[in-house]
């Protein structure tokens, strides 16, 4: 055991993501963070990257929608030190008509969406409440608030992860655990639109698009946050975005 602060990200994929962008934030304040996610070498790149500014960085594989693991995680985080926050941004959309949706396809949205997002909130606050206090955070988005077409899957995991948020949030706030949902309201300037969609990304045009930094920058205010005045859930978008 250190004595450092640990900050715990579930959901790290790309370098170019906000999962690693919030470990970074939250990395450069002097927390040894915990990245985690499906893949280990990408991972590797984002703990490098950390350690590369003299900073405390650890990786652990994890798949968001296994108990076990993320059971797990939560576990070897508190070998490097006392969890003072902890972010699920794992889940992303993959649009599908209704009649074309599998079970099979919505219980996986499910499972990564609001299910895993369930254990790793019991995991983390479990860890936070022995110090009555710590922050919980959670990637939400537009579709946490609204079904639409093709999004049905989607917007049901999503929509049931903001109750997770709720739900923690009334019954361990009084115990000094900061739960917050962040809905992210637009296209992230990162590597998934970059990759698959650069035609969307370019119709956005200048300011059409939330960036990293930008987001990242709220989780860490929320976390700073004086417990007189807690934000539960934060919206987030581009002034371009309509709403």
């Amino acid at each position: 055991m250190t004595n450092n602060k640990v900050a715990v990200v579930l959901g790290v994929g790309a370098v170019a993501g906000l999962g690693t962008a919030v470990a970074m934030r939250f990395a450069r304040e002097g927390y040894a963070t915990v990245v985690a996610g499906r893949t280990g070498k990408n991972l590797d790149v984002v703990v490098q990257q950390i350690r590369d500014q003299n900073q405390v960085a650890h990786a652990v594989v994890t798949d968001a929608a296994s108990e076990e693991q993320v059971i797990e995680l939560l576990a070897r985080a508190g070998q490097f030190g006392p969890v003072e926050v902890a972010v699920y941004n794992a889940g992303g959309n993959n649009p599908k008509s209704s009649l074309k949706t599998s079970g099979q396809f919505f219980e996986e949205q499910w499972r990564v969406g609001t299910y895993g997002g369930f254990v790793f909130a019991r995991e983390a606050v479990k860890a936070m409440l022995p110090q009555a206090r710590g922050s919980l955070l959670f990637t939400g988005a537009s579709a946490s608030l609204r079904g639409r077409p093709n999004f049905v899957a989607f917007a049901a995991a999503k929509a049931g992860l903001r109750a997770v948020s709720q739900s923690f949030a009334r019954e361990f706030g009084p115990q000094g655990i900061h739960v917050a949902h962040v809905v992210i309201d637009g296209a992230i300037d990162g590597h998934r639109i970059n990759t698959l969609a650069p035609q969307l990304a370019q119709m956005k045009g200048e300011g059409g698009l939330l960036q990293l930094d930008a987001i990242a920058e709220n989780y860490w205010q929320l976390h700073q946050q004086h417990p007189s005045a807690w934000t539960q859930e934060l919206d987030l978008r581009p002034f371009k975005e309509p709403f």
